[in-house]
């Protein structure tokens, strides 16, 4: 972690503070989990299972305590001055460890972005309008450099017990911590950035409830239907599970039920559904011959054209230009 002249003033200055900064490798990986974590859940806090996060960090001044700090202090200087100990075996497995532990905590901060980006699609229904693609695009870079670093560490096990040359991965290894510091500044300043039209999810999902209430009833699940079918509510392009539920008279939270139990689907894919229907009416007809699709999908409450033609491709089979082509025009 150090440059190579600070590592030398820092050993010749503070001999005893020597292997202190390295905690940041056994506690920065849960602090990115639980920074994110905070930004996407607005019910987070902190509890006592999350101490569990503090075992790595325990783990390693255990190891430096009894395989370092134990020993005298002109020892000490030996080990660190001839860099015996930072070669050792024992070390080398630790640094190891360490890198592990971050490169899985990235990974767990990919299921919690991809996880985060499923709960939007049970309020919203035009999902181009949340910025999630830099938190995403954060994550991976994480990824990637603390995934090499481990592989970097690897390199260091192998080359106890046979001669590597090094110079390429040191390299590599540096490179990797000038990237995560761009990083850290991208993620302070995107998370300033967008932290006003930043949508965050409840956590905790909505309580199971008995089969006999009212959002399990068909009847109203069959209201439901006719009502967005008769307002044509689903062409607000921008309608949210809130926006619906008001307007139905619902509370949101019985929306939401009714709609992944009795409907099986999201709230993302229930509102999508009747625009592919209304489009593909629409489609069908005489009376939108000269509509353009784009037109028709921006119409019906798409805002993306790739996402209308995923979505009509997947309920129909073909694609909305097929379907204008092989359906003969009838009028509404």
């Amino acid at each position: 972690m150090w440059g190579a002249e600070f590592k030398m003033t820092a050993r010749d200055l503070f001999p005893s503070l020597y292997f202190i900064p390295a905690i940041a490798y056994y506690i920065d990986g849960a602090l990115l989990f639980l920074c994110f974590k905070s930004l996407v859940f607005r019910d987070f806090s902190l509890t006592k299972n999350d101490l569990l996060h503090l075992a790595p960090l325990v783990t390693y001044g255990i190891f430096i305590w009894t395989a370092f700090y134990s020993q005298s202090e002109t020892h000490r200087l030996e080990m660190i001055n001839s860099e015996s100990f930072v070669y050792s075996a024992n070390y080398v497995y630790m640094e190891f460890f360490s890198k592990g532990v971050r490169a899985i905590y990235a990974i767990a901060c990919v299921v919690l972005i991809s996880r985060y980006s499923y709960r939007l699609q049970d309020t919203n229904s035009n999902m181009e309008k949340v910025h999630i693609s830099w938190l995403r695009a954060l994550v991976i870079g994480f990824l990637v450099v603390m995934v090499s670093e481990t592989i970097l560490a690897g390199a260091k096990i192998i080359n106890v017990f046979s001669e590597l040359s090094l110079q390429q991965f040191s390299n590599i290894g540096l490179t990797g911590y000038y990237i995560t510091f761009a990083l850290v500044n991208l993620l302070v300043f995107n998370a300033v950035r967008y932290f006003g039209a930043f949508e965050q999810v409840s956590e905790i999902s909505a309580v199971s409830k008995p089969n006999n209430e009212k959002h399990l009833q068909p009847e109203l699940a069959a209201e439901v239907d006719l009502a967005i079918r008769e307002e044509k509510i689903y062409m607000d392009p921008d309608i949210t599970l809130d926006t619906l539920a008001d307007a139905l008279s619902i509370m949101p939270r019985d929306l939401s039920t009714l709609i992944n139990r009795h409907f099986g689907i999201n709230y993302y894919e229930f509102i999508n559904r009747y625009r592919i229907e209304e489009a593909k009416r629409m489609l069908e007809s005489s009376d939108y011959v000269s509509t353009t699709i784009t037109d028709i999908y921006l119409q019906v409450g798409f805002n993306s054209k790739s996402v209308f033609y995923t979505f009509f491709k997947k309920l129909e089979g073909i694609t909305p230009t097929q379907c204008r082509q092989n359906i003969t025009p009838k009028s509404s």
